[in-house]
């Protein structure tokens, strides 16, 4: 059966996936930088690391010769101090690596779920089983081919080097450690190099693993996005979003009204008119039902006059969208019920709004 799965993972698909601990990341990156940092530390300040054990050495010897080795509390102690000394710029500074390197992939992420005992993997046979599947074999030959080249590094450094070692004797003792240091910490960063560069390799070929694991079918995104529009929490909150937003929004437009023409109560329509900046008047807010409710007592609160004139009313509901100028045939009617709000109120009425091929 043909693999079906070709479409790009959801976000949250690639979220289920982090609760379920699936996350991007190598291994061997996290190992290959942390090796890395630990050979340059070492090799940062090597006198400093010499000078340390040499006068660690010589406090122990002094101690076997001058006194008696009944009392071995301070040889220990001598002992983790050294130690210490030398190691703590080492895992201080890998420790750092490890968590940048980590964080770079995908951060820390505890996932309850991975963390859940299965008893499957305590299975003897089926561990057995997975020890010969094309995966395990995959991993057993990807890490063949780095380990090939660093020993062909490590036969190339001998054969550079195979002169000096075949009269190895001649050397003084300071020398000779000089010279297996030197070829040891060649070694190390070359082999250190190798690793980091094949980590780049597993982690490309681990990111084409992951995000092949992940792709969904058609069939499953329509079911994904199904349950979660479908949700009643969801449509819920969608509705309350709307509600909200639509009120915010019908509060705004009633109060920059003129006046309201209502039914009185299955319709109500807010206009805005300025003579000086306006030609006619606009619809900024109508509605029937609970919605003309809402309008007029917005009206009420905001002290918006408000007309009852139904025919007016539906005419203008029916016939101009919010944002619209009213119908020219309703310029007449409009016009008279805002000069009578005009006189009410003391006002001197603006120029009443002209008809198409109208003259004034």
């Amino acid at each position: 059966m043909a693999d079906n799965r070709t479409e790009q993972a959801t976000p949250r698909r690639r979220q289920r996936a982090q609760e379920q601990g699936q996350v991007l990341r190598s291994r061997d990156l996290v190992s290959a930088t942390t090796l890395m940092c630990a050979i340059f530390v070492l090799a940062w300040r090597p006198q400093g690391f010499v000078s340390a054990w040499q006068t660690y050495f010589s406090r122990v010897l002094d101690s076997a010769v001058s006194s008696e080795w009944s009392d071995q509390t301070p040889v220990f102690i001598w002992t983790l101090l050294a130690v210490f000394q030398c190691l703590w710029p080492v895992l201080a500074a890998t420790f750092c690596v490890a968590v940048v390197t980590t964080l770079i992939q995908g951060g820390l992420v505890v996932s309850p779920e991975a963390l859940t005992p299965k008893w499957d993997r305590f299975n003897p046979a089926q561990n057995i089983k997975q020890m010969f599947t094309a995966s395990t074999l995959s991993r057993l030959l990807r890490s063949v081919l780095p380990t090939a080249v660093i020993l062909y590094l490590a036969l190339k450094q001998i054969l550079n080097q195979a002169d000096t070692l075949l009269h190895a004797s001649r050397l003084s003792s300071r020398e000779a450690v000089s010279l297996v240091g030197q070829m040891t910490f060649n070694l190390a960063w070359q082999s250190a190099l190798v690793f980091l560069c094949w980590s780049g390799v597993d982690y490309f070929l681990q990111k084409q693993s992951y995000e092949k694991s992940l792709r969904m079918t058609k069939q499953e995104i329509k079911q994904e996005f199904k349950d979660s529009d479908g949700s009643p929490q969801v449509r819920s909150r969608i509705r309350k979003l709307r509600r909200e937003m639509h009120r915010k929004s019908l509060e705004r437009d009633v109060k920059r009204a003129t006046a309201i023409i209502t039914n009185p109560t299955h319709y109500a329509v807010a206009l805005e008119y300025r003579a000086e900046i306006m030609a006619a008047p606009v619809v900024v807010a109508k509605g029937r039902g609970l919605v003309a409710q809402r309008i007029r007592e917005l009206g009420r609160e905001h002290g918006i006059p408000t007309i009852e004139n139904p025919p007016v009313a539906r005419a203008l509901y029916k016939g101009a969208e919010v944002g619209q100028i009213i119908p020219p045939q309703l310029y007449a009617a409009v016009a008279e019920i805002l000069a009578f709000i005009y006189r009410a109120q003391g006002k001197t009425p603006g120029p009443r709004p002209v008809a198409p091929g109208e003259r004034r």
